[in-house]
């Protein structure tokens, strides 16, 4: 008897681990597919070094270090990751997590869709996304039992919209003027960035290092989850690593944290696996 109740278990568990497992493709797939519904034609098709004329002094040189005369305007890109994420708000709680990212630069959103090893056997699954213009942060365990469920939104909105434009250093094309970004000058090796989409707009720091290249991403204010409430605070994203891929030097790896009074506290921290852009036609 105690074994068939046994076996009866680790039937129901597996049934409700595949049925989880499924529930959560079909969300993905369904994301996925507003992205694409969402998706406008870029104008600009490929990059003409006159369109930097104007910009502040290290704009220019990044995307002269960065871009070559007539690389093709990145549509699309999809990422792989691999690192590992903090899971507390307050202390030190490294856990692994593997992620595949969609990201379209017209309407801008993406979705990153990750797996976090709690521990051994118990997995998180994590939807960020950022779809016409809405924001949406979801945590589930196997699929099932949602930890974190925030969406809708003008703080998660922003939030979502300025983690897509920190991002932008890997598929650079996204940061020129002619994909709807200015610039404005701040000193010889920084400068403001903005990006508006529909209502909201999002400001940030870049600052440049001595070769040219996007060292960091600073936000004043990014929408924070602390105990359930959104609170607005400094947060930048760092990045390192830069290789060539498809005519484009990128960061290949990188560090995201808040920034609060008695210091950084990371939270994020990973490499690419593999990416594949797909170009303007």
């Amino acid at each position: 008897m105690i074994l068939f109740v046994i076996l009866g278990l680790a039937v129901l568990i597996t049934v409700a681990l595949v049925y989880g497992s499924s529930r959560w493709r079909s969300a993905t797939n369904e994301m996925h597919a507003k992205l694409e519904a969402a998706r406008l034609p870029i104008g600009v098709k490929t990059f003409d070094p006159n369109e930097l004329i104007g910009l502040p002094a290290p704009v220019q040189k990044y995307f002269r270090t960065v871009l070559k005369a007539g690389q093709p305007m990145v549509a699309a890109v999809s990422v792989e990751h691999a690192g590992t994420f903090n899971m507390s708000e307050t202390g030190e709680q490294w856990k692994p997590f593997t992620s595949t990212q969609r990201v379209i630069i017209q309407r801008p959103g993406f979705d990153w869709e990750a797996r976090i090893e709690m521990m051994p056997g118990v997995a998180a699954r994590v939807h960020d996304a950022y779809i016409s213009g809405e924001g949406l942060l979801h945590a589930s365990l196997f699929g099932l039992v949602s930890i974190v469920n925030l969406r809708g939104t003008q703080e998660i909105a922003q939030g979502e919209l300025m983690r897509f434009f920190a991002e932008a250093a890997w598929y650079p094309t996204a940061l020129l003027p002619s994909q709807g970004v200015r610039w404005e000058a701040v000193n010889d090796t920084s400068s403001k960035a903005m990006l508006e989409d529909g209502k909201i707009t999002v400001t940030m720091l870049v600052r440049f290092n001595e070769d040219g290249l996007i060292e960091s991403g600073r936000a004043e204010t990014r929408g924070r989850t602390v105990a359930g409430a959104v609170i607005p605070t400094p947060w930048e994203g760092r990045w390192s690593h830069y290789e060539l891929r498809d005519g484009m030097l990128i960061p290949l790896e990188g560090e995201v944290a808040w920034m609060l009074p008695e210091g950084p506290k990371p939270y994020w921290r990973g490499r690419i696996i593999n990416l594949n852009y797909e170009f303007a036609k």
